[in-house]
């Protein structure tokens, strides 16, 4: 493996923590996402774990300076000496250039930075095909996993509904949000040079299959 250091990227529906989760596992390497680390440190009452949950229960956005610290922990950690997938991170300019920092204080740098890429009226579809029943809060997909009567539950024969985050409106916004968001560090990574974007519209096994051929090289 050529690669050690790598951030996957990806709007939402892109299947990032999928393939992240694959693509860590088929090149021996740490899967590092900032969600799990919150929800581990905050489960082992870390002091950091304390902070991001003040902040995660009052529905808040955790600071940079406490996700870096979270991953400046992890990627001391022994099993992190071989790389690490980052999947969710980073998020902003500042934690961009706290992940240099943390990167440069191991005397080692950034590899590659992958961007599944999929047209937004795909991840529509993805994202707002999720149905889940009233009673049971089973979880069906109009494309993945349609249940056998349309609006019914297969388990209890309960209605169908959308979550509020689910709505087209909704999910809409967020892609935005995302997108303006990762709009300056696409921009960072493409002019250094590390950016490499992947059809993130093929079957999930041959996104792994091209995400894998990319960082091997």
């Amino acid at each position: 493996m050529s690669c050690r250091f790598v951030i996957l990227m990806g709007p939402p529906g892109a299947g990032k923590g999928t393939q992240a989760a694959r693509v860590a596992q088929g090149l021996g390497v740490i899967h590092v996402a900032t969600g799990d680390l919150f929800r581990e440190a905050m489960a082992n009452g870390t002091p950091l774990g304390k902070q991001a949950e003040s902040y995660v229960k009052r529905g808040e956005y955790v600071p940079d300076e406490v996700t870096l610290g979270l991953v400046r922990e992890r990627l001391g950690q022994a099993d992190a000496a071989a790389g690490a997938i980052l999947d969710g991170f980073p998020r902003t300019v500042p934690q961009a250039d706290g992940l240099d920092g943390i990167l440069a204080q191991r005397a080692t740098k950034l590899d590659q930075v992958v961007y599944l890429d999929v047209p937004e009226a795909a991840l529509m579809r993805r994202l707002t095909g999720r149905w889940t029943c009233r009673q049971c809060q089973a979880v069906y997909h109009e494309l993945f996993n349609p249940p056998t009567r349309q609006g019914v539950c297969d388990k209890c024969s309960g209605e169908l509904y959308q979550r509020p985050d689910d709505t087209p409106e909704v999910v809409r916004r967020r892609l935005q949000v995302y997108l303006d968001q990762t709009a300056p560090l696409l921009a960072r990574y493409e002019e250094a040079g590390l950016l490499v974007r992947v059809d993130g519209e093929q079957s999930p096994s041959a996104v792994t299959e091209s995400v894998i051929q990319v960082l091997r090289g």
